[in-house]
């Protein structure tokens, strides 16, 4: 006897194939069946007729490990039906933190993290460590933190035996199971790197299997420059290549996307393994000092504090932001477009634009954004409107772009439910589901749902996830195809998206008729010589 059986759903099986009805059975945390026989026996029998029954939503570009250990339950993803998350994007990781750098680490990611605990932890224990939660999770280490720990924010190459430094430490990352290697070029300290030291790290993950994924050194005026980077280091390494949250920034750029998916698609036909992913909305978010060039952090956050309060230090940061507009988001309409997010040292500013905080404060724009971040102690996070959605709709068209909602697992409730962030961190899957297939007819529901599920799986290298089959894990997301939408607003981000009915994680029921039940069945999924989850090569719970 089944323990579970979903009864009469619409399978859509995450290939890309149209759905079937029928029924799945569980039994010992995998699918023991795909059947439109009738009469098979279970335990409990979910009624799914009307509904669709997709595998776990994958969020492929993520930063829960932001949030996962003080939101185990991770509401915000696992009420849009995200069963997995990739976490340790943008070249941002919590691992590892060095003796005597922890303190280092947070004040680096504090606009990120402003709730998080930071210890000293080499990679392996952080993986072993990680509390239980309601998604599995898959961990990268991250450049910033690996130049950071080596050689802090100099604006520099590295030395040799700093260079060999982080490749040690990333191998110990590999060792321990982690999937690969994240940058994020476009701010310090790892936008300091060349591609040549990019490239020396990627022989690394060449000779452990793993992957390479990257938040570009430019979205913006060089974007096309920064894709053919990342390109490039996959191509020169034999490596499997992620572009993260693929978009043109900034007025100037708006209109190439097909183009931009052109040069994409050229470098998979000629052998590439590169994949991409993308989140469904015009607006961006960021740390507020990322919007600067990097010169202005240079040497760390108190060097940056007190560089940005001298008058030379604004004059120059106020010629390159009119002669080439934000750092990797380029040219905005005004200053209306950036909005805060999360401000911990001045949480009253949630919600309002700077434009409007320089005119309440008879301000010039730039000396009010350098005041704030001097009085948030930098650690300011914002919603910059960069986008244009003929493009954001192009991107999200193309057969092999991906679904990722390039956010953290959230909830209205305690510590992360303050300010106003990203509606993308509570949206992101259901916006595509609802706004995009159903309600624009967009791209047809099973393409859809394959950019969330098979896709992101062949991608990631996972074993036996990301498709509905007979002894695959029993990760499966049941929704309403009719009501399934984003309530996340960014003016009232923290709401959870609608016409998810059941999601089962291992086997294991957690939303449970629209709630959440409070299971936390989630697994650190670790790579190992067969792919992501390998038990025969070391994977664990």
């Amino acid at each position: 006897m089944d323990e579970l059986l979903i009864r009469g759903a619409q399978i859509m099986d995450g290939s890309g194939a149209p759905g079937t009805t029928g029924d799945v059975g569980i039994r010992d945390g995998r699918i023991c069946a795909v059947t439109t026989e009738t009469g098979r026996q279970a335990r409990r029998v979910i009624d799914a007729a009307g509904l669709v029954l997709a595998p776990g939503f994958i969020d492929i570009h993520t930063h829960s490990d932001f949030t996962l250990p003080i939101n185990p339950r991770a509401e915000g993803k696992i009420r849009q039906g995200v069963t997995t998350e990739v976490v340790g994007n943008c070249g941002f990781s919590v691992a590892p933190a060095l003796p005597g750098k922890a303190e280092l680490l947070r004040d680096y990611l504090a606009a990120s993290a402003p709730w998080l605990d930071f210890r000293e932890t080499s990679f392996a224990e952080y993986m072993d460590a990680f509390p239980a939660t309601s998604v599995n999770t898959i961990m990268q280490a991250g450049h910033h933190t690996l130049r950071l720990m080596a050689m802090g924010t100099d604006d520099r190459a590295p030395s040799d035996d700093e260079l060999r430094h982080m490749q040690d430490m990333l191998e110990e990352a590999l060792q321990a199971g982690a999937i690969g290697l994240s940058s994020g070029l476009f701010t310090t300290p790892g936008g300091y790197a060349s591609s040549e030291e990019m490239v020396t790290l990627g022989h690394v993950l060449r000779r452990h299997g793993g992957a390479y994924s990257s938040h570009v050194r430019d979205e913006a005026n060089r974007v096309f420059d920064a894709v053919r980077e990342a390109i490039a280091v996959g191509e020169s390494c034999g490596i499997h290549v992620q572009i993260a949250h693929l978009k043109l920034s900034g007025t100037d750029n708006w209109g190439g996307a097909s183009e931009l998916l052109g040069e994409i698609e050229a470098a998979r036909e000629r052998g590439v393994a590169v994949d991409c992913d993308q989140y469904p909305y015009t607006a961006a978010t960021n740390p507020l000092r990322n919007l600067l060039p990097t010169w202005v952090q240079a040497g760390g956050m108190a060097a940056m504090l007190e560089r940005l309060a001298e008058p030379e230090t604004r004059q120059r940061l106020r010629h390159d932001i009119e002669a080439q507009g934000f750092n990797n988001f380029g040219r905005i309409a005004s200053w209306d477009d950036v909005r805060i997010a999360i401000s911990p040292h001045q949480p009253q500013y949630a919600g309002q634009t700077m434009g409007a905080i320089a005119r309440e404060r008879r301000s010039d724009p730039l000396d009010a954004v350098c005041d704030y971040l001097i009085e948030d102690q930098g650690h300011t996070r914002i919603l910059i409107t960069s986008m244009a959605e003929d493009d954001v709709q192009t991107i999200l068209r193309s057969p092999t772009m991906l679904v990722g909602s390039d956010g953290t697992s959230l909830a209205p409730y305690g510590v992360t439910g303050q300010g106003k962030p990203h509606p993308r961190f509570y949206g992101t899957f259901a916006r595509v589901l609802g706004h995009y297939v159903r309600d624009l007819g967009l791209l047809p529901l099973p393409q859809a749902i394959y950019k969330m599920t098979g896709g992101s799986a062949n991608a990631l290298g996972l074993v036996e996830r990301g498709l509905i089959r007979e002894g695959y894990w029993a990760d499966l997301t049941l929704f309403d195809p009719q009501t399934i939408d984003a309530m996340s607003t960014y003016e009232k981000p923290h709401q959870y998206a609608r016409g998810i009915q059941a999601v089962i994680v291992n086997g294991e029921v957690v939303i449970d008729g629209g709630e959440h039940n409070g299971a936390l069945p989630g697994r650190v999924l670790r790579r190992g010589a067969k792919g992501v989850d390998d038990v025969e090569s070391g994977a664990r719970r």
